[in-house]
């Protein structure tokens, strides 16, 4: 089987590392190698499929199902498999094999069509909000997980030279690194989180409801996870008349409802909305970045 990337995968690679690199060159002989290794029968590719690997619907030797993760190496597949093995199935996808070999997973096959984004939009946030808080869990010991600092100083190196590029968002760059100094000078716990959290992330599963999938994940405080959660459908948002005041309420929400404190989960929505508008606009998808500043400014 000619295992072609998805044309979203091939794009996002190229925001990621736009002087290029051999990893999508090479994917048909490694998906290739990894499904003759494990002696796999492949359904599909899954396609639109995400922004980070490719995904491949297989079924094992002795016919379960399974999904076949390559990802290359800038996208961390060794901590995704370490996060994974320490949840151990609660509340994320199962890692069936112990070990990443060359990127590649050996995940628990979920319903990959079908994601808490497909409920109504009040019980999508709850059911997501419910398997997030499973995964806030301590981290390892002795782990090698990246800290949210430690991500987030990276980001604010990087937002601070797309702010002198487009001086008409330094504004809200300094307004979300200012709160972004404020919170990591005194985080409040040090749970292992997903990192890169939202509806589309959980899909529906066999041995429980929904599970979370596609973890980058990091450490640092519950509210970090969160604040990726309180801007999904950020389009609908934008289009109502009501926008502003309903992200202020789905602040309040959730933090009461995960026990988070609100003025912590607001700072870091702010910052992640801005980092994410940033990005967007410094890689030329200008449409997901205004949305993403006109959301970011109402907080």
């Amino acid at each position: 089987m000619a295992f072609e990337p998805p044309q979203r995968l091939v794009r996002a690679l190229g925001e990621t590392a736009p002087d290029g690199d051999d990893w999508l060159e090479k994917l048909p002989e490694a998906a290739g190698r990894a499904v003759a290794l494990r002696e796999l029968t492949v359904e599909r590719v899954q396609v639109p499929g995400g922004r980070s690997s490719l995904v491949v619907l297989v079924r094992r030797a002795d016919g379960t199902p399974a999904v076949l993760k390559l990802a290359p190496p800038r996208f961390r597949p060794e901590s995704e498999r370490a996060a994974l093995a320490h949840w151990g199935g609660m509340g994320a996808v199962q890692l069936l094999e112990p070990r990443v070999t060359e990127g590649v997973l050996l995940l628990e096959r979920l319903h990959p069509d079908l994601s808490v984004r497909s409920l109504p939009e009040a019980k999508a946030l709850l059911e997501a909000a419910g398997t997030l808080r499973r995964l806030w869990v301590e981290p390892p010991t002795g782990h090698v997980f990246e800290t949210v600092a430690e991500r987030t100083g990276r980001q604010a190196q990087a937002m601070r030279a797309t702010a002198d590029a487009f001086g008409d968002v330094a504004v809200l760059v300094d307004a979300a690194l200012g709160a972004r100094e404020e919170l990591v000078a005194a985080p409040p716990e040090e749970r292992l989180l997903h990192g890169t959290f939202r509806q589309s992330k959980v899909l529906a599963g066999e041995r429980m409801p929904w599970l979370a999938v596609g973890p980058d994940p990091v450490v640092g405080e519950c509210a970090f996870d969160l604040a990726r959660l309180v801007r999904d459908r950020v389009e609908d948002l934008i289009a109502s008349p009501s926008g502003a005041a309903t992200t202020r309420r789905r602040v309040k929400r959730l933090a009461e409802s995960l026990d988070v404190d609100q003025e912590r989960l607001r700072g870091w929505t702010l910052f992640r909305a801005v980092e994410s508008g940033v990005r967007a606009l410094r890689v030329g998808r200008v449409q997901d970045a205004e949305l993403l500043l006109e959301f970011a400014g109402w907080l």
